[in-house]
């Protein structure tokens, strides 16, 4: 069902001293030319958020919140590092850099008067695999995500220091290899770069001459936020069915300005919104704790109980999974147990392995009622393609647990009851 189309917010043709107002919608459609001269973007969604984004820096003491953008690829070379250079000539106070400190940072932001944009690129040296985790760092950009964030730090010499709290609140965007941690890809509007193909085709970029024809917007896009800026004090966009939570946190100010602008940005804007919310969320990998769930949910399959080897030996046989390598080894029974602990049962209890019988011999091992409610809660639903492709998978297994004619145990997989469904999320 298509959501109802919010009413567009007008902005007046004339401004109170008589001057003419410039035309939201024709400054957002001359920013996206201005991005589409050297940027190719994977989407229109892409270069609707982009653009917005651009607008939003120019506005986001009107808000709650500011969204990070992020311009991932898997491999360089993707347009990151342009996409960053054509955002700096349209945004106010920008700084690129590919390297900061937690105390650089938040010094740079916390004067509300001066704040800049910050342009992060190479941001996967500072938070990628082989980085050493900059917690400090992370957290300052989770905090900034928010107006209210601020960082808390000792000021002084000796004992004559006292506590002083630093505003962090601040645009910013950013551009890496790979992913980032959840918590900021939580907060950031992912584009997802790839290399120029042959036939998609841009113009140089050069500082001197391209630089100055996006400085002109940028003043065009100061000049026309300061028309909407009270309008936008108070405004609630209503949002497409199905975005909450995070993504409406994430959103809500992209899509109050294009409301602002008024002509076709209402529309593309919601579209924008409930594409790129929905791919990030079809590539959103999820924890390793629910890695774990859902292809544990794979081999049960159906199952009622599977003893701890069984489990461990599936999962380390899956090609396109971590568990053959976990920190330099496969995952053991004693590492299984210890992931699965943090979950727990719908009795609120640890889930933990139970000693039963398999075959007449006692082992350790698991039983799918303890598993379901962790199914339920953090596994994405079984849709009937996706039940089609486990059974597929696991009719290979099976066999090797046979199932007597009265349902007893007699290996590890019984008939099971109505009450535990395969990944107990089927209606």
């Amino acid at each position: 069902m298509t959501a109802p189309q919010p009413p567009t917010l007008k902005s007046q043709s004339t401004g109170p001293d008589g001057a003419a107002v410039e035309d939201g919608a024709a400054l957002l459609d001359a920013v996206e030319a201005h991005h589409r001269r050297f940027n190719v973007f994977p989407s229109e969604a892409a270069y609707v958020a982009v653009v917005l984004w651009d607008a939003h820096t120019h506005l986001i003491d009107c808000f709650p919140s500011t969204p990070r953008i992020a311009f991932l690829s898997p491999e360089p070379g993707s347009g990151k590092t342009r996409a960053l250079e054509i955002i700096e000539t349209v945004t106010p106070r920008p700084i690129l850099t590919t390297d900061v400190s937690p105390a650089a940072l938040f010094r740079s932001v916390s004067d509300p008067e001066a704040r800049p944009t910050v342009l992060f690129d190479e941001v996967d040296t500072t938070f990628g695999p082989k980085a050493a985790g900059n917690e400090d760092l992370r957290g300052l950009i989770n905090s900034g995500h928010r107006r209210s964030g601020v960082v808390l730090r000792c000021v002084g010499d000796g004992g004559t220091q006292t506590v002083q709290r630093f505003p962090v609140y601040a645009a910013l965007a950013m551009g890496g290899l790979g992913d980032l941690p959840d918590t900021i890809m939580s907060r950031s509007i992912i584009i997802r770069m790839r290399r120029r193909a042959p036939n998609e085709k841009v113009e140089p970029f050069r500082e001197s001459t391209n630089g100055p024809e996006g400085h002109v917007l940028r003043k065009r896009l100061a000049v026309w936020a300061d028309t909407v800026r009270a309008e936008l004090q108070d405004a609630t966009p209503e949002f497409p069915e199905g975005i909450n939570d995070r993504p409406a946190d994430v959103w809500e100010p992209l899509l109050a300005i294009a409301e602002a602008a008024g002509g076709h940005w209402p529309v593309r804007a919601r579209a924008a919104c409930v594409q790129l919310v929905t791919a990030a969320k079809a590539n959103d990998k999820g924890s390793i704790g629910i890695r774990l769930l859902t292809d544990l949910r794979q081999i049960f399959n159906g199952a009622d109980r599977m003893p701890s080897s069984v489990l461990v030996d599936q999962l380390n046989a899956m090609d396109d999974a971590p568990w053959a390598d976990l920190d330099g080894k496969p995952l053991n029974a004693r590492a299984l147990a210890r992931m699965l602990g943090d979950y727990v049962t719908a009795d609120n209890e640890p889930i933990k392995p139970r000693t039963m019988k398999f075959n007449g011999v006692a082992a350790k091992g698991y039983l799918a009622s303890d598993l379901t409610d962790g199914w339920v809660r953090y596994c994405p639903p079984l849709s009937q393609e996706s039940v089609t492709a486990v059974t597929a998978v696991t009719a290979q297994v099976r066999p090797l647990f046979p199932v007597t004619d009265t349902g007893t145990v007699t290996g590890a997989s019984v008939d099971p009851p109505p009450a535990i469904a395969a990944g107990g999320d089927r209606s």
